[in-house]
């Protein structure tokens, strides 16, 4: 089968390896479409994701796909039906290491609770906590809405982990698509005042077509205009993109007791806090690494409000390419105007 890999950082390829087998609480899933995530993706091609080092590695870990085979201790899959989730995490070929491995040909997903309910969820029977959120999607959803719940579980779910409230004021620092998630899920969720710190003039426009309250750009004037409005009042600051200096800049906003939120990966090992900037009492929260029973929960809630009309794929999906054109599909994602790229197999 084909798969995706970083040969070196700065590198993509697509490569052949062998198809695999999945084990008695697996099942293998044909891959049909998949998105680029622009953080976590493009820190492993360019070499910066924190903790991974070795190359050539596997890509990919948003992915939508149809069950072909199934375990023989499998209970919460049939073949047929379409899971989201699916990743390579023991790649085929000794020659790679992985990075999730979800833009194969053919992946597996686990079935969390069969091992659970059998006492099998332990890494010596292949456990991975990830297995919680590789579910089945009902039919009704279309299956382009069905690969954009990967992203839309995590952020959902970090609501629960932020403990962002309805009623609440609120300004969000990125508008790709993590911040614009935040930003429609806030207005659903009744949040109060929802604003939105971006460079780029268009997805700012974008941020007040999904809910946004106002947008302010992060130059001089856009500062001075949050700060005058804002200064120690914001109950929570979400950082969507990961940046110290972006943590530093709102701590003046934030009011007593209130929250900044990191959840854009930080790629360096330490940050230094002014923490003198803000109030006495602040929490910072940083949110590297999935709550998995949050983000296996928020499916429902979100294909619900996919039914409903107010959650599309439309909105988010700015740009398609066939797999086979994966090179092409990063170099317009760096460009940085493009929300979620789909590639299709």
């Amino acid at each position: 089968m084909f798969a995706v890999a970083v040969m070196q950082p700065g590198k993509l390829q697509i490569v052949q390896i062998p198809r695999p087998q999945p084990g008695p609480y697996e099942v293998l899933i044909r891959t049909e479409v998949a998105c680029l995530c622009n953080a976590t993706d493009r820190k492993l091609v360019d070499g910066h994701f924190p903790g991974v080092e070795t190359y050539p590695l596997l890509l990919g870990h948003e992915t939508a796909g149809i069950v072909e085979v199934v375990g023989a201790k499998v209970r919460s899959f049939k073949p047929g039906e379409r899971v989201i989730g699916g990743l390579l995490l023991k790649p085929t070929d000794p020659a790679f290491a992985s990075g999730w491995g979800g833009f194969c040909e053919y992946t597996l997903a686990g079935d969390h609770q069969a091992m659970i309910a059998d006492g099998a969820a332990t890494p010596e029977n292949g456990y991975a906590d990830v297995f919680e959120i590789m579910r089945v999607v009902p039919q009704d959803i279309p299956v382009e809405a069905a690969v954009l719940l990967c992203t839309w579980r995590e952020v959902y779910a970090a609501f629960g982990d932020f403990n962002l409230q309805a009623g609440q004021n609120i300004l969000i620092f990125g508008a790709g698509p993590v911040g614009l998630s935040f930003v429609k899920f806030a207005r659903l969720l009744d949040l109060n005042y929802v604003g939105v710190v971006e460079i780029s003039e268009e997805k700012r426009k974008i941020a007040l077509q999904m809910g946004a309250s106002e947008t302010f750009s992060p130059d001089a004037d856009g500062t001075a205009a949050i700060r005058s409005k804002w200064k120690g009042s914001l109950d929570a600051i979400i950082d969507a993109v990961g940046k110290e200096s972006i943590i530093n800049s709102a701590l003046p906003l934030v009011k007593m007791g209130g929250s900044i939120c990191v959840y854009g990966v930080l790629d360096q090992p330490s940050i230094q806090l002014h923490k003198d900037d803000g109030p006495y009492n602040f929490n910072l929260l940083i949110h590297q690494w999935p709550t998995r029973f949050r983000e296996a929960a928020a499916q429902e809630p979100l294909c619900e409000w996919v039914r409903q009309g107010k959650l599309s794929h439309i909105e988010f999906l700015s740009v398609e390419y066939p797999i086979s054109q994966i090179e092409d599909a990063f170099s317009q994602s760096r460009i940085g105007r493009t929300l979620k790229t789909l590639l299709r197999y």
